[in-house]
């Protein structure tokens, strides 16, 4: 079953609505693996590869694994480069 595509205008907020939340709804949890570092007031995940820092939505959940290598299963917002995290587990777990 194939899904419909609707073209609705971007000056209509409730088109515009349906779409983030359809953008969200249909993005798949995936690992990202790194460091949860502090910058500034806020702790973000520097991935091991890239070197990329994302924002993490869930800070009390990344604060216990501060300065430790870590897996985060999350969805990402590629608006705002913030990982809207699923899970976090130690490295190697």
């Amino acid at each position: 079953m194939a899904a419909q595509e609707h073209s609705g205008s971007q000056s209509d907020p409730t088109a515009q609505s349906q779409q983030r939340e359809n953008t969200r709804n249909d993005q798949a949890a995936r690992g990202f693996e790194g460091k949860i570092v502090k910058v500034g007031h806020k702790l973000v995940l520097r991935e091991t590869t890239t070197q990329t820092s994302y924002q993490l939505d869930d800070q009390e959940k990344a604060k216990q694994f501060e300065g430790r290598s870590v897996n985060v299963i999350a969805t990402m917002d590629p608006n705002t480069n913030t990982l809207h995290v699923v899970d976090i587990a130690p490295a190697g777990r």
